[in-house]
């Protein structure tokens, strides 16, 4: 199983959360580079959770209404190429741009369907967002948050890395509870692929999505 870690991960947290930060690590649409990255990411968010409180189908994990979701308001905003590229590790660089497309697609559908039942505790779910530490010039800047629990308990950390391109900051990678998304599938894919090549990679992420969508 690719996604052991992380597994614990999500069993050990309130499933909506997950699914939060992993629709703001495939992508959000955010304004122009000059703009405050943890304002962005505040405001996108929260526009983010009030469309999963409203919808009764994506609380429900449905994949159709998911992958729609994905597709029209965060992938095409989403730098997933170098999110996949690091996961990949040094690997990535050998792989022709075919393998690099189905890596990318696979892995796509893997994440979103490991969070496709993270969303029925959504309501009384918020976000609190810590104080930027970074320096007007920085590239690259983690934005760090909390979710809380209207009915109380211990705040989960959720933290986001992100990057400034030429007319954005797009996020790429995802911290919950101390993991780091990237982190955790480099090491699952590194095994994998000195194993089993680049093909073998592929050939395990085809199986396990492939099993995933029986379910």
């Amino acid at each position: 199983m690719l996604s052991k870690s992380m597994s614990h991960v999500i069993q050990a947290m309130p499933k909506a959360l997950v699914m939060l930060g992993l629709s703001l690590l495939l992508g959000a649409s955010f304004a122009q580079a000059q703009d405050k990255p943890d304002e962005l990411v505040k405001t996108w968010s929260t526009e983010i959770l009030n469309a999963i409180k409203a919808d009764t189908e994506l609380q429900s994990g449905n994949i159709k209404k998911l992958s729609e979701l994905v597709d029209s308001k965060i992938m095409p905003n989403v730098n997933f190429q170098r999110t996949t590229a690091l996961a990949v590790g040094r690997s990535w660089s050998k792989a022709t741009p075919e393998q690099q497309k189905i890596i990318m697609q696979e892995f796509r559908t893997l994440l979103v369907r490991t969070y496709a039942g993270a969303l029925t505790t959504v309501k009384d779910k918020n976000l609190q967002f810590k104080p930027l530490r970074a320096a007007p010039e920085d590239t690259e800047v983690v934005v760090r948050s909390q979710v809380v629990s209207n009915k109380g308990g211990e705040p989960i950390q959720l933290d986001y890395r992100l990057e400034k391109t030429a007319n954005s900051w797009k996020i790429f990678d995802l911290n919950v509870l101390g993991i780091w998304l990237v982190e955790n599938y480099r090491g699952q894919f590194a095994s994998e692929i000195n194993q089993n090549g680049l093909d073998g990679l592929i050939a395990k992420l085809q199986e396990q999505n492939k099993q995933a969508s029986k379910k």
